[in-house]
This record gives C-alpha cells, sequence and structure tokens, in this order.
C-alpha cells in the first residue's frame, strides 16, 4: 500500500526529551534529534550509550518514561510495534533477527502478508481468492529479491547463507514492508572488509531508490563516516555531540568518550 505524499517540511523523524529507566536504572536521558526527509544520519557512540535502548523506543518494543517521538508529524507514543510498522518504520536488529528454516522468499514474503488482501477463513478453505493472492505476494517477493541480485538463491535456507548475504535479506525484508524510515542497528556488525565496502554501496542504493531516510548505529567508523551526512553521539545515555562527520571527527568530547580524557587533550 502506497504511502501518502510526504511534505518535506516536516522532519521524518523527530525525538524531543526521549528518557527511559529500568526501575531504578536510567539508560536513556532527555535525547533529542532530528532525522530530515531522505536523510542518512548516524547514531553513535560507546557500547552501552544507550543507542539500541532509542531504537527499541522509536520502533515501539520500549515504553519511553518521558519525551516525545513523532514521525512525519504524528506522535508514535502508546503505538505496539507492528502499528508502528504500518505507520511506515522499518529496522534491522544488531543480531540478525530472519526465519531460519525458511526459505529466503518466504522471508521476504512475511513482509507482505499484512497487506495480503485475503482474511482467516480464505486461508482455511484455500480458496481462489486466497491462492490468487498468494501468486501476486510471490510474484511481488520475487520482483523485490531481484532488485537485491538474490533471485538466484530465493530458494535457499536463510540460515545457510554468508553472514553478509543474511544481512542483505534481512533489509530486504525489511524494505518490503514499504517504509519512509528505516533503521539499521550495527549493519556492518560481523562482516569483512569486502563485505562492508558492499553493505555501503547497498544503504546509499536504497535511500536512493526507494526516497528513504536512513537512521543507523554502527561502530565501523569506516561506514559512519563513509556514508552518513549527519551524525548524533551519544555516551551515558545521553547526546553529547552533533554534526556533520568531519565535525565530529575533531570534537574532543566524542574523542574522550571513545578514548579517554588523555586522547582528547593529546588531540
Amino acid at each position: 500500500m502506497p504511502h501518502a505524499t510526504i511534505d518535506t517540511s516536516v522532519s521524518t523523524l523527530s525525538i524531543e526529551g526521549l528518557t527511559k529507566h529500568f526501575g531504578g536504572l536510567r539508560a536513556v536521558g532527555g535525547v533529542s534529534l532530528t532525522v530530515r526527509h531522505g536523510e542518512l544520519a548516524g547514531l553513535i557512540g560507546p557500547n552501552g550509550a544507550g543507542k539500541t535502548t532509542v531504537f527499541n523506543m522509536i520502533s515501539g518494543l520500549y515504553v519511553p518514561s518521558v519525551g516525545d517521538i513523532r514521525f512525519q508529524g504524528v506522535s508514535t507514543l502508546g503505538m505496539e510495534p507492528f502499528e508502528v510498522t504500518q505507520l511506515g518504520i522499518a529496522r534491522t536488529f544488531q543480531n540478525i533477527r530472519l526465519f531460519p528454516n525458511l526459505s529466503v522468499l518466504d522471508n521476504v514474503r512475511i513482509a507482505y502478508h499484512p497487506h495480503a488482501g485475503y482474511g482467516l477463513f480464505d486461508a482455511i478453505l484455500r480458496n481462489g481468492h486466497f491462492l490468487a493472492k498468494e501468486r501476486e505476494l510471490t510474484e511481488r517477493a520475487q520482483d523485490f529479491l531481484a532488485i537485491f541480485r538474490l533471485e538466484k538463491i530465493q530458494n535457499e535456507q536463510a540460515s545457510s547463507l554468508p553472514y553478509g548475504e543474511q544481512r542483505r535479506v534481512e533489509i530486504a525484508r525489511a524494505l518490503a514492508s514499504n517504509p519512509r524510515l528505516l533503521l539499521l542497528d550495527e549493519p556492518a556488525a560481523g562482516m569483512n572488509p569486502a563485505e562492508i565496502v558492499t553493505l555501503m554501496e547497498l544503504i546509499h542504493f536504497i535511500r536512493d531508490r526507494f526516497d528513504l531516510t536512513i537512521l543507523l548505529i554502527e561502530h565501523q567508523m569506516r561506514v559512519v563516516m563513509g556514508i552518513c551526512e549527519y551524525i548524533t553521539v551519544m555516551d551515558f545515555g545521553e547526546v553529547i555531540a552533533r554534526g556533520t562527520p568531519k565535525e565530529i571527527q575533531g570534537n574532543t568530547k566524542v574523542i574522550e568518550a571513545y578514548l579517554g580524557k588523555g586522547a582528547a587533550h593529546a588531540a
């Protein structure tokens, strides 16, 4: 189902004062950030900085303790994860979450089923309407796999694929839900240098091909500095810096967060 025309004067994602407590522990405190339509933005920081917690709140897995999240001007507070997905936000996870025993094709087909166009009784009876819609879903998924050059492995079991190809399938599945905003959680984790180059090219391709806004978490600075246009840096649950890759590279607070005070003073 196509989305409505986007008003580019409204930020795709706007977060204000986002805070999350787990009991007495504050994992995220007062985080604010804005991602503009069509931007390729990064959210970085040392381990434990709260980055994935922010992603989990954006995608509806966690409910913020305080603050607001607005997607294309609409608050997502109180929405279930499936409602956030239907609104136009898709994500991948740090640990790949494919259905390992299903084929590549079926992993992507699953993303289309919220818009399958048939009901429970059609599925139980496997009537003509059900069969026609299933053929349509299969053809759409095959067309999508072709865009990602995955059509030759569509019948292979997901768990049998090399790590880099599993990540591509996961991204393809996320995009099959027809999002406007794609959240990528450490997409380069576990990849070798050649796979990282391919991934960087893929992220640029999908942003341009699907007119997407992308926000990614990544520890590989080669990826962050190579593709991100704007970067937000977190440490201990708070934002400590914002700017272009060049501005972030020379920021003493960022150097200190990653390497310690001595390194910051030396810089």
